[in-house]
């Protein structure tokens, strides 16, 4: 299922990297699901690259992502959900290897893949990091996911029933994927493969990068933490919104370092650094925050 909204320059990437896989129609479903988009004719789109293999639904106005991410789930048919936004990308592999995670660990409630980071022309920035070494199903995980959110939905896919069981994506539009894998592992085992088998694209248009500037991205993550902890034990809460505030605090500043990079807002900047101190504090993110500033002062991009 693939939720697009104004991402158009994006989607035939996509749709390419999913057809690519060559599953026939009656294996996998593949629909876009339009909010309304205002940047192109995606219905077009969709119909000139799909050629009948993809199926199309607009909504009557703006959703929203949340409502829109409910849509995809509702109209999906299989066992198995994948929600791949309209600006992402599979790799050769992915859908192969998902099946057979949960053919393996029949289960689990979700299974994940590593991912690259990408850029907004397609390269390739860095990869995530790697939760284990092997494929399998991932050990003390609801503690490990409740620390920091460590999926993106272009590398996740989830069992039908689990959503149909905890209900959808709610409450914020940053962050809501985190609280969602989170409340997964209360509930299922998740399975893994350390294979890189999905692209996540950072640009300036999207929800997340709009949030930056503002420094709402941090506001929302607070109110995250705040709902993780309803699904921890009561023993654990307190230790993981430590580990929580510290690691999002060092993320705040490579944050204010990507705004500066990517657009050169000094208000953005700060907003970012200002948020990264009010979660924590130690030696390493004074120098890290000593290192953006001296990028700003000089001008350096």
């Amino acid at each position: 299922m693939i939720p697009v909204y104004n991402c158009a320059n994006f989607l035939p990437e996509t749709l390419y990297s999913v057809l690519q896989h060559d599953i026939p129609e009656n294996t996998m479903q593949i629909e876009v699901v339009d909010d309304a988009s205002q940047d192109a004719d995606v219905e077009e789109i969709v119909n000139r690259i799909g050629r009948g293999r993809v199926k199309y639904f607009r909504q009557e106005q703006n959703v929203g992502s949340l409502r829109n991410f409910e849509t995809c789930i509702n109209r999906s048919k299989g066992k198995f959900v994948h929600l791949l936004h309209g600006d992402d990308r599979v790799l050769p592999g992915f859908y192969q290897t998902m099946g057979n995670l949960f053919y393996q660990y029949p289960k689990a409630g979700a299974a994940i893949c590593r991912f690259r980071y990408i850029n907004e022309a397609g390269k390739r920035l860095y990869d995530q990091h790697v939760e284990m070494k092997s494929e399998g199903i991932l050990d003390n995980w609801l503690e490990r996911v409740a620390v920091k959110n460590p999926s993106q939905y272009a590398a996740t896919a989830v069992r039908r029933e689990v959503y149909e069981h905890l209900g959808g994506f709610y409450g914020i539009t940053y962050g809501e994927d985190w609280e969602m894998w989170v409340r997964i592992a209360k509930h299922y085992p998740v399975a893994y493969t350390p294979k890189v088998l999905a692209d996540y694209r950072m640009h300036s248009t999207s929800i997340s990068s709009a949030k930056f500037l503002t420094g709402q991205n941090h506001k929302d993550l607070l109110r995250v933490m705040d709902m993780i902890q309803d699904h921890l034990p009561h023993d654990q809460r307190k230790k993981v919104l430590k580990k929580s505030k510290k690691f999002y605090a060092h993320y705040g500043i490579s944050v204010a370092n990507q705004v500066w990079h990517s657009s050169q807002h000094k208000e953005g900047v700060k907003t970012q650094i200002k948020h990264a101190f009010d979660l924590h504090f130690d030696p390493k993110l004074l120098f890290s925050t000593a290192k953006v500033y001296i990028k700003m002062v000089f001008n350096i991009t």
